[in-house]
């Protein structure tokens, strides 16, 4: 996740990468503030509603065409997230034979301005410094929904709905549609800013790797992230959310395969590895499926997945009515169409999602949509599992630090892989996100790293500096990026 500098090795790539006209930290700190408002996601909806919403969208996207219209980032732009792009592409192309073409014009504007905004953001911060806005954006995002709760609870004194109206003594409408219940002080769940435990969870499992991985590498002062990663732990606890869990244990399962395969020495043991490693994972998810009812009983969790099965059922009988191209993009799924608009109901409320990325996309964009975005998606796992392992030394050569830090894109792409199960959120906000940012930005290392003299070269070590800072032999490639 680097960019063509003309430094040397251990030179921050943004400083060299163009001549600099705003002020690094100014652009850092607008950085920080998108990759927040991608995370808030439904806490602008909850706050100002869908026009607001909107409006935001709109000026954050201008004021970043802006700012890199002004900072003209030297970028390969050859080597743009391409399989991401072309799902972008038959989405838009959708609109020739959408079912609802107001939804999908009102939601293909917030596909591409999110995707502008991430393409933005790989192209003006070096990968160390992306880390840092990712960090900065979930401690906004979790110090925020811990004041939220705390206002609600002790100022505002009861439940609070989306535009911060007050229920009525005469409210019948289920709790779901609460921004807030005023759980803070029992042992409920809790939503925070976002109004959606489930939201908080992921966001808050998202600070404890970023977190956990910068005190492992002290990247930053160990006592205030301590403090941050004990807060994660509070809110991802207090969210509750079973798939957030299961990401879990999916990211310790990662970290400990990573770590394992760092040690290997020669291809041969990678390949063995691999053998045991997928073995015991169909042998784990085997054993995980059978035993799923009291897994869910654990979880406190229907062995229905909290009524998905229904959903994805019916969602299922409308793409077999059009498998190939579907009926037409929508992310999410807008009430007020008429199609979704009582389409289908959870608890009085009119859902908006299929609760599964595949069912999503495949409804929508059909086969050749499904086939688009788990090429992408599996593009994005391959290049950040690659980048965490980094290459096999040849024998006799010395081997190559790498950081821990070099762990997080593959981490996002294992969360994000588990969420796109019982979840739409890889297709908007925080996870397409940051699916375009990490994928365009770690793009970026091979072409400047092979073949590339060492006084003019910016590696991942300038990105985000290596542990020993010892640089790459020339024209050594980076295995699995290319």
């Amino acid at each position: 996740m680097a960019s063509h500098t003309r430094g040397e090795s251990g030179t921050d790539a943004a400083t060299t990468s163009s001549p600099r006209r705003l002020p690094l930290r100014l652009v850092r700190a607008w950085c920080t503030l998108i990759i927040a408002s991608s995370m808030a996601g439904t806490a602008w909806l909850m706050a100002i509603g869908v026009g607001g919403s909107a409006v935001v969208v709109a000026v954050t996207t201008t004021v970043s065409a802006a700012i890199w219209l002004i900072q003209r980032p030297r970028r390969r732009w050859r080597r743009l997230p391409w399989f991401a792009l072309a799902y972008v592409g038959w989405a838009v192309l959708s609109l020739l034979w959408t079912e609802w073409p107001r939804a999908t014009a009102m939601t293909l504007a917030l596909l591409l301005a999110t995707t502008a905004q991430a393409i933005f953001v790989a192209s003006v911060l070096t990968g160390r410094q992306i880390i840092e806005a990712i960090a900065a954006a979930v401690k906004w995002m979790l110090a925020l929904s811990l004041a939220f709760e705390l206002w609600v609870s002790l100022i505002w004194r009861g439940p609070i709905l989306p535009g911060f109206v007050r229920p009525g003594p005469d409210f019948t409408g289920d709790p779901i549609m609460f921004w807030s219940r005023d759980k803070l002080f029992t042992d409920d769940r809790i939503q925070g800013i976002f109004g959606n435990a489930n939201s908080l969870a992921y966001i808050a499992l998202l600070g404890l790797v970023v977190f956990g991985l910068q005190i492992n590498t002290r990247a930053g002062r160990r006592g205030p992230l301590v403090v941050w990663t004990l807060l994660a732990a509070f809110c991802f606890w207090r969210g509750s959310s079973a798939t957030a869990a299961m990401c879990a244990i999916a990211i310790a399962i990662v970290i400990v395969v990573v770590l394992l395969m760092r040690r290997a020495r020669t291809a041969r043991t990678r390949r063995i590895l691999y053998i045991v490693f997928t073995v015991t994972g169909v042998a784990l998810i085997t054993t995980l499926w059978l035993v799923r009812e009291a897994l869910f009983e654990m979880l406190g969790r229907s062995s229905d997945l909290s009524g998905r099965k229904e959903i994805w059922a019916t969602v299922g009988e409308r793409f077999a009515e059009s498998p190939i191209i579907g009926w037409g993009y929508s992310v999410p799924w807008v009430p007020t169409d008429p199609f979704f608009d009582g389409w289908i109901v959870d608890r009085g409320v009119t859902v908006m999602q299929a609760h599964s990325t595949w069912f999503d996309v495949a409804m929508q964009l059909g086969v050749v949509g499904v086939v688009l975005f788990a090429v992408a998606l599996g593009a994005f796992t391959w290049r950040a599992w690659f980048l965490a392992l980094g290459r096999i030394p040849r024998p006799g050569a010395q081997r190559e630090p790498r950081s821990r830090l070099l762990l997080i894109p593959a981490l996002v792409a294992t969360i994000l892989l588990v969420q796109s199960i019982t979840e739409s959120s890889p297709l908007l906000n925080w996870g397409w996100f940051l699916l375009v940012m990490l994928a365009f930005a770690i793009k970026q290392a091979p072409a400047s790293v092979r073949g590339t003299p060492v006084r003019r070269r910016s590696t991942l070590a300038a990105a985000w500096p290596l542990e020993g800072g010892a640089p790459i032999e020339r024209g050594t490639p980076v295995e699995g990026v290319a």
